[in-house]
């Protein structure tokens, strides 16, 4: 079975700093992967090179089989794997609907002055998607307007519209208060499980790692230093001591 994420020696070096050290991974379709690791470990630099942002020295990313190493993140959204960015993308000054049909004329390629918005199928799959990320109520509601913890739902709701198969989640309970988090987390793995879309998310808050992952990757000087289960990871005792701070 081929893997949905795979990299081999994947190494990116900024003069003698070595960012990501020959990385060798592999995401099967339906994981929940949760990166954890300290600050400058190399955990973004890694998923900005398999989203196309960087490009690495050497080594390759396969996506579902294909080559996307050096590929625009266009490109890589249009062959299926979406981010959602630790500041929610919106557009403040649109209403919550209209943010998600903006979504869906952009996985077309079909977004001019004579097209309308919403169709009458795109309608349906919004209302559904209002649904999945339970903001039917404040779908005519300015997006500035929205409290942190619905605005992330909505950013992971416009990731959606573009149909991927990987959605990368970077930090999706940063900004979003102590009561609202877990809430916001059960909404968006209801979602994720719905349109059965594989993830991945970078988290620092533990509980929320131990609660929805299915497995952990630790990162420690550009390089995973721990992979498995939850429990496994997180009572390895160099990732409690280095990562952790236990």
């Amino acid at each position: 079975m081929t893997a949905l994420l795979q990299t081999t020696d994947l190494t990116l070096a900024f003069g003698g700093l070595v960012v990501a050290n020959g990385i060798n991974f592999s995401l099967e379709q339906g994981e929940r992967l949760a990166v954890i690791g300290q600050n400058g470990a190399g955990k973004t630099t890694f998923i900005n090179i398999c989203t196309g942002l960087l490009k690495p020295s050497r080594g390759t990313v396969s996506f579902a089989g294909n080559d996307i190493t050096g590929r625009s993140p266009r490109n890589i959204v249009r062959r299926g794997m979406a981010r959602s960015f630790q500041l929610p993308q919106l557009f403040l000054e649109q209403t919550v609907r209209e943010c998600l049909e903006l979504s869906a004329v952009a996985r077309g390629g079909k977004l001019s002055s004579w097209n309308p918005l919403a169709a009458g199928s795109t309608r349906q799959e919004i209302d559904r998607m209002l649904d999945l990320i339970s903001l039917r109520e404040r779908q005519h509601e300015l997006c500035i307007n929205l409290p942190e913890g619905q605005r992330k739902l909505l950013d992971v709701g416009m990731s959606l519209m573009l149909e991927p198969k990987l959605l990368i989640l970077d930090e999706p309970t940063s900004g979003v208060s102590t009561e609202e988090k877990h809430g916001v987390m059960e909404i968006l793995m209801r979602a994720l499980d719905e349109q059965q879309v594989t993830a991945i998310f970078v988290e620092h808050d533990v509980d929320i790692v131990k609660r929805y992952a299915t497995r952990v990757a630790a990162w420690i000087s550009g390089a995973i230093a721990a992979d498995g289960t939850p429990a496994q990871v997180l009572a390895n005792p160099l990732i409690q001591r280095e990562v952790l701070g236990e």
